[in-house]
């Protein structure tokens, strides 16, 4: 797998092929709690999309998060909203 099939939620992803085959519906190849950089402050587009998560979600939100809570709190919200797991919206 090259570098243009990373996903863009986990920096800490390799591209494996081995771990995207057990996951289903799922964007994450490594928890978050295990990302070296999960501590630094979330990337531009983890926040843009967060902001639209917590808009549709009615929740206020935190530009305080790490990139690792960012992606928790992406997919909490998707869950909440129905957004981004493979529902046409």
């Amino acid at each position: 797998m090259n570098e243009d099939n990373k996903t863009s939620q986990d920096p800490e992803n390799t591209g494996s092929q081995d771990n995207t085959d057990n996951l289903k519906g799922s964007n994450k190849l490594k928890d978050p709690d295990d990302w070296t950089t999960g501590d630094e402050p979330m990337t531009g587009a983890q926040e843009s999309y967060l902001k639209t998560l917590s808009d549709e979600a009615g929740e206020d939100f935190d530009e305080t998060l790490s990139k690792a809570e960012a992606s928790k709190k992406i997919d909490e919200l998707q869950h909440k909203t129905g957004r981004g797991l493979g529902n046409k919206e």
